[in-house]
């Protein structure tokens, strides 16, 4: 498995983050390094990810700084040339795919389905996205997939929360989870950062009591 994957691994629970703003990048990568969470998936849904990525990477070196939200090799060029370790798609694309794999960068596709689970097999993955995870059937539904592809994890993302994340969490095909509450666009445009670093820091601690 990439390096990088298995730090997510370890980390348990990656921050899916949108920034309107590039200047909210450093603050809030403050918070998440501090509150235990040193990683950020900058989603591509807004014209500041590529600066915001760039910044990041810049000023947290040791934090795994990627792209989400990638539908594009444009994107996904740009992304990695500011900087980003990781691309993170909502759907499974060969193309990005393939892109990623040539450059030996991290890539996790979004699946839904049993075919799409057997692309990312077929093209060597051993983690794939679980997306949108709770609307898709959630836990049965990988619990399910997984009886068949039993070397394949999952990275659920859609509908996490500090709610049902401990039950991903404990299941041992769950590499980690892709959340948004501890960094809600409304706490960054406000400049909450304080309570990002709590949020985050109540996550981590929900890492630890399932996985040590």
């Amino acid at each position: 498995m990439n390096s990088v994957l298995k730090r997510f691994g370890e980390i348990g629970i990656i921050p899916v983050v949108v920034l309107e703003d590039a200047k909210d990048a450093k603050p809030l990568g403050k918070a998440l390094v501090e509150g235990g969470l040193p990683v950020a998936e900058v989603t591509f849904r807004t014209a500041a990810a590529e600066e915001s990525i760039r910044i990041l990477a810049s000023e947290y070196p040791d934090m795994l700084v990627g792209a989400g939200t990638v539908l594009t090799i444009g994107q996904a060029e740009k992304a990695v040339n500011a900087g980003a370790k990781f691309i993170v798609s909502p759907g499974y694309d060969q193309n990005i795919v393939n892109w990623c794999l040539d450059r030996h960068i991290a890539v996790t596709p979004g699946t839904c389905t049993p075919t799409e689970a057997i692309y990312g097999i077929n093209s060597g993955l051993d983690v794939l996205k679980f997306f949108p995870a709770e609307q898709a059937g959630g836990l049965p539904m990988i619990k399910a997939m997984c009886a068949a592809f039993t070397t394949m994890k999952y990275m659920p993302t859609g509908g996490i929360n500090p709610q049902n994340v401990e039950e991903y969490l404990k299941f041992d095909k769950i590499l980690a989870c892709g959340g948004s509450w501890m960094v809600k666009g409304d706490l960054i445009k406000a400049g909450k950062f304080d309570e990002i670093y709590e949020l985050t820091r109540e996550a981590d601690a929900i890492v630890k009591k399932i996985r040590g």
